[in-house]
């Protein structure tokens, strides 16, 4: 299973750093995935919702710790070419969208 496509769309918040939707295979697509900045540095997290008693509960994961590796590290390599790329003005937020917030794709 490829990696095909990510999106990432970048947030000026202090801890959410990006929104990430990816696709495997040009076929299945997940959405909702966030890049976090913690004190040990970008953390990739999966799409999760709030279950009854409060809790937060991933609805997508990977099942190994070897797909789970390398997952963050093609996403968060990507996340990184995007934010030198918004660094060096090479994009510009679109109109609906809040100042420190881009949206892209990866040229995979």
């Amino acid at each position: 299973m490829e990696l095909t496509e990510i999106s990432i769309r970048l947030r000026s918040d202090k801890k959410l750093k990006a929104f990430v939707n990816i696709t495997f295979d040009n076929a299945f697509a997940i959405k909702g995935l966030k890049v976090i900045e913690s004190k040990k540095g970008f953390l990739l997290c999966m799409p999760s919702r709030k279950a009854e008693d409060g809790t937060q509960r991933d609805i997508a994961h990977p099942i190994t710790k070897e797909f789970r590796n390398k997952l963050e590290r093609e996403v968060l390599a990507e996340f990184k070419r995007v934010v030198l790329r918004a660094e060096r003005g090479e994009y510009s937020p679109p109109q609906d969208q809040e100042i420190g917030e881009w949206a892209f794709a990866s040229d995979n």
